[in-house]
């Protein structure tokens, strides 16, 4: 391995930390009780913890870095994707249908399998979903289906980016709309407005809703594969329990989605559009530790600017910019769960932040 390749490998170690939490699932299966709820701890909690200790992580790095140099960082997003698979497909064939273990056991477990398939497969699949590689836009379809998400890649990509801090938006959280109310509207909205979205997007070339190319048909067979192998290993409990995970998987994406873009929205121009998407769209979060965890997610407002732009050098920017959040992520979704404590925490910032960037709007 030459020089080069080794300072890769060490610079993109940081990101494999999630990597630890595999293991660490596998233990808490086998300890049993009540030790499955731990892994909430393990993600949220622990680099929420590392957060202060690590500080924030202001540099940009060069953002015309080659794709070669970038290899180790696409490794890691990738092989997630079978590990995950394994490690699901275990669970449910030596958890699910075991006696060894009672309902409230199995529940844990499958909760913090959950945790696992929705903070770092939902990332990595995002992340996947955005690239040009057709390997990884597959691999990014596969750790969806795990979660029975599909349509995210299609609300996401034909949606979410394109009307994003605008009433079309259904995943843009409007300024007071608790997480509680925001979640359930979501679920809907978004199964509806990714349908139409490919169905304008097979009219346009001629096609019909049911035409092959649609992909919802490729979410359908794939997740229901998924749900018949379930059933093969652990019967319907299998099914429920593999339910239950991507259950709580889609709730830690939206939890997510909810504070990315709560009370911010795009100015609507005499023409009838709305403005392009700027860094002040977007709220960021440069803490060090939990953007390892999320590789980089919470750079969003760059994201959002070059969406195919690999996690590694997205940029981030400074507060007069773009909106940064008092806490990591895994600390802000928490305080996304209690209305009260979140409204007192952000209102007074999308507060300011009307008066910095639309002044005239906020009189």
């Amino acid at each position: 391995m030459r020089q080069d390749q080794i300072a890769d490998v060490k610079t993109a170690l940081p990101y494999a930390l999630s990597y630890l939490l595999v293991p660490m699932m596998i233990w808490l299966a086998a300890l049993g009780g009540h030790a499955g709820w731990i892994m909430a701890l393990m993600t949220w909690g622990l680099f929420s913890l590392l957060d202060r200790f690590t500080g924030l992580d202001l540099d940009n790095p060069d953002p015309m870095t080659p794709e070669p140099v970038l290899r180790w960082y696409r490794r890691i997003v990738l092989g997630w994707v079978p590990l995950q698979f394994a490690l699901l497909v275990g669970l449910l064939a030596f958890v699910a249908p075991s006696d060894g273990y009672a309902l409230g056991e199995k529940l844990g477990i499958f909760f913090g399998m959950g945790v696992l398939s929705g903070t770092i497969g939902i990332t990595y699949a995002h992340e996947l979903m955005h690239q040009k590689s057709r390997l990884e836009r597959r691999a990014g379809d596969a750790l969806m289906a795990m979660v029975l998400y599909g349509h995210f890649r299609s609300e996401h990509l034909l949606v979410h980016h394109r009307h994003v801090a605008t009433p079309k938006d259904p995943v843009t959280a409007r300024s007071g709309e608790s997480f509680w109310a925001f979640f359930p509207r979501v679920l809907w909205q978004c199964l509806v407005s990714s349908w139409r979205a490919e169905a304008d997007k097979l009219a346009r070339k001629g096609r019909r809703w049911w035409d092959f190319a649609n992909p919802f048909w490729t979410y359908a067979a794939v997740q229901g594969a998924l749900l018949g192998l379930a059933f093969a290993l652990a019967g319907w409990l299998g099914v429920a329990l593999f339910a239950f995970q991507a259950f709580v998987a889609i709730w830690q994406l939206e939890l997510v989605n909810y504070i990315e873009h709560y009370g911010l929205s795009r100015q609507r121009l005499s023409n009838g559009k709305y403005e392009p998407v700027r860094p002040h769209h977007s709220w960021n979060a440069a803490h060090k530790a939990s953007n390892w965890l999320l590789i980089n997610l919470q750079r969003h407002s760059d994201h959002h600017a070059k969406p195919d732009r690999r996690f590694p050098v997205l940029q981030t920017h400074p507060e007069d910019a773009a909106p940064q959040l008092p806490h990591g992520y895994p600390i802000m979704t928490l305080a996304a769960l209690v209305p009260p404590i979140w409204r007192r925490i952000m209102d007074p910032r999308v507060a300011r932040w009307r008066e910095r960037f639309y002044p005239i709007a906020a009189e």
